[in-house]
C-alpha cells in the first residue's frame, strides 16, 4: 500500500470549524487577520489568501457585504473590488514573478463556486509549466512552497500594492 503524508493538513482537520459563511467570519474577525490569511482590508472589501489554493499565492477579493449576486453590490464596492484585483495582479507579477494571472468569479454552485453564498474574485498566479503530469494523471496538486511562507512574504509587501 502506498502512503502519502501531509502533516501540514493536521491543523486543518483538528481546528475548530467555522459556523455559517466563512467569508463573513473573516470579515468580522479583524483581530485574527494573520491566522485567517488576510493581506489587506478597506471599508468595502478585503484581500485574503485562499487556504486551499489552485496554485501558491492564490488570492481572493471579497466584499464585506454578504450576497451571492454581484448585482446586489453597490457601485463603490464593485469599483473597490476591481481596483484590488488590479493591485493583486501587479503584486503577484512583481513579488512572486508570476508569468501570468487568472482572474475570475464563479457565481453559483452551477458555475463551480466552492462558496456560492458570498461572491468573490479569484486572482491566481500562473507560471509556464506549472501544470504537470501529477495533476493530470494523479489528481494531486504539488505546491513548491509552504502556504505560511508565501503569506508572510505577500503580507510584508501588501502595503506597497494595496493603497
Amino acid at each position: 500500500m502506498d502512503r502519502l503524508y501531509a502533516p501540514w493538513r493536521f491543523e486543518y482537520v483538528t481546528e475548530e470549524k467555522i459556523e455559517g459563511c466563512v467569508f463573513c467570519h473573516i470579515h468580522k474577525n479583524v483581530d485574527k487577520d494573520e491566522k485567517l490569511g488576510v493581506l489587506f482590508r478597506d471599508k468595502n472589501c478585503y484581500v485574503v489568501m485562499n487556504k486551499y489554493p489552485y496554485s501558491p499565492g492564490h488570492m481572493m477579493i471579497i466584499p464585506n457585504f454578504h450576497t451571492d449576486k454581484i448585482e446586489d453590490l453597490d457601485e463603490q464596492t464593485w469599483i473597490d473590488m476591481s481596483i484590488r484585483v488590479r493591485q493583486a495582479t501587479k503584486m503577484l507579477k512583481e513579488v512572486l514573478n508570476a508569468q501570468g494571472v487568472n482572474i475570475g468569479m464563479n457565481l453559483s454552485k452551477a458555475a463551480g463556486a466552492g462558496i456560492a453564498e458570498h461572491v468573490h474574485y479569484h486572482v491566481l498566479p500562473r507560471w509556464l509549466g506549472d501544470t504537470n503530469f501529477i495533476s493530470s494523471i494523479g489528481n494531486t496538486r504539488v505546491y513548491p512552497v509552504d502556504f505560511d511562507k508565501i503569506f508572510l512574504n505577500l503580507k510584508e509587501e501588501a502595503s506597497k500594492y494595496f493603497v
